[in-house]
C-alpha cells in the first residue's frame, strides 16, 4: 500500500517514520501549501514525491491511501477532495470539527464506495485487546477513569483559536471519550462535564462524566495546560485495571478484590504505535471495505456527537459549527 501525507507537522512525521520501517506499506508523496516545506519534508523522510498543494497529491495515480494530518479545522474540505478523486482516508482524531461534518463525509464516502477512518490509534493497538482480555477476570464492570494531559499550550498557540477548533477536548480530550466508550460499549444515557476556558473562548481543562444505560459510570479528565497521570482504570466487582496511558499503553496491570497485584503484561514492540493503523487500512482494502472493523464509522460519530454536546454545554464555538 502507497499512502501519501497531507501536512507536515508532528503527527506527520512521526507516521512517516513509521511507514518508512513497515515492510508492506510505503509513503510516496507528501503535500504541503508550502512547497518549500513539503521538499524539506520529504528530504528528511526518504520520501520520493513533494506537492506544493493538496490537490496535486490527491491527482497522484499512485497513492492508495491520503492520510490527513492537518488540524482538525481543515479536515473536512481536504478529505471532501480526496473522496470526490476516489481517494481511501485515514484522517487524524479528532475525525471533524463536528458531527454534521463526520455525517457528510461518512455518508459521502459510503455512496461513492470509497474507504475511510478516523486515526484513532489507540483503537487499532493490540493493547485494546489485551485490555478486553483481562476484563474478564474483574467481574461485573461498574467504573471507568481515563485521565489525560500535557501543558502544551505554550508549544501549541493553535489550541488557543476557534478557527482551527482549538481546546483541549478535539485535542486530548477525545481519547478519555474513546477510552471509556472502548471498554463499555453500551449507550450513554446521562453526559455532563465542565471545564475551563482561555481568553478566546477554549476550553483548557475539563472534567467529563458518562453514565451508561447497564449502570456503569465514566468520568473522564483532560487537559492542554497541566500534566495529568494518563492513566486508565477499569474496574469491576472483583477487581480492577490499571492501563499506564490511555494514549499509547505500554503495561496493563491488573489488581484482585484485595487490592493486590494479580498480572503485569506489557505490549508487543511498536514501531511507534501508528503502524497498527496503517496495517488495519492495508487489510480494509485488500477487503475492498469502506469503513476499519477496528474503527466502525457508527463509533466516530458517537465520539463526534459526544463532543458537540459537551462543547454545547460550554459554550466552546468553531466559525464551522
Amino acid at each position: 500500500m502507497k499512502v501519501g501525507i497531507i501536512a507536515t507537522g508532528r503527527m506527520a512525521g512521526i507516521a512517516a517514520d513509521t511507514l518508512n520501517k513497515m515492510d508492506d506499506v510505503q509513503c510516496v508523496a507528501v503535500a504541503s501549501r508550502n512547497k518549500e516545506r513539503a521538499l524539506s519534508f520529504a528530504q528528511e523522510h526518504n520520501i520520493e514525491r513533494a506537492y506544493g498543494s493538496y490537490e496535486e497529491l490527491l491527482a497522484d495515480g499512485e497513492v492508495d491511501l491520503v492520510y490527513v494530518a492537518t488540524p482538525h479545522s481543515h479536515h473536512y474540505d481536504i478529505t471532501l477532495s480526496a473522496i470526490e478523486h476516489g481517494k481511501p482516508c485515514l484522517v487524524e482524531k479528532a475525525f471533524m470539527a463536528n458531527s454534521q461534518q463526520a455525517e457528510a463525509i461518512i455518508g459521502l464516502a459510503r455512496q461513492r464506495g470509497v474507504f475511510v477512518a478516523e486515526a484513532m490509534w489507540t483503537r487499532y493497538q493490540p493493547a485494546a485487546t489485551i485490555i478486553r482480555q483481562q476484563m474478564e477476570h474483574i467481574g461485573t464492570l461498574r467504573m471507568i477513569h481515563a485521565s489525560i494531559g500535557y501543558n502544551m499550550v505554550w508549544r501549541k498557540p493553535k489550541l488557543l483559536q476557534p478557527e482551527l477548533c482549538g481546546g483541549a477536548l478535539l485535542d486530548v480530550g477525545v481519547y478519555a471519550l474513546h477510552f471509556a466508550q472502548m471498554f463499555c460499549d453500551h449507550p450513554v444515557c446521562e453526559l455532563n462535564g465542565c471545564c475551563t476556558k482561555s481568553d478566546t473562548g477554549m476550553d483548557l481543562s475539563e472534567v467529563i462524566t458518562l453514565n451508561f444505560e447497564n449502570g456503569v459510570m465514566a468520568t473522564l479528565e483532560a487537559s492542554a495546560c497541566a500534566t495529568l497521570s494518563n492513566y486508565g482504570i477499569i474496574s469491576g466487582t472483583e477487581g480492577f485495571i490499571v492501563v499506564d496511558n490511555i494514549n499509547n499503553p505500554q503495561t496493563i496491570r491488573r489488581y484482585g478484590a484485595d487490592r493486590v497485584l494479580v498480572e503485569e503484561i506489557g505490549v508487543p514492540t511498536q514501531i511507534t504505535g501508528y503502524e497498527y493503523e496503517f496495517a488495519a487500512c492495508r487489510d480494509a482494502l485488500s477487503q475492498h471495505l469502506t469503513e476499519s472493523p477496528f474503527m466502525p464509522h457508527r463509533e466516530t460519530l458517537f465520539i463526534m456527537k459526544q463532543m458537540d454536546t459537551l462543547r454545547k454545554q460550554w459554550g466552546v464555538i468553531y466559525p464551522m459549527d
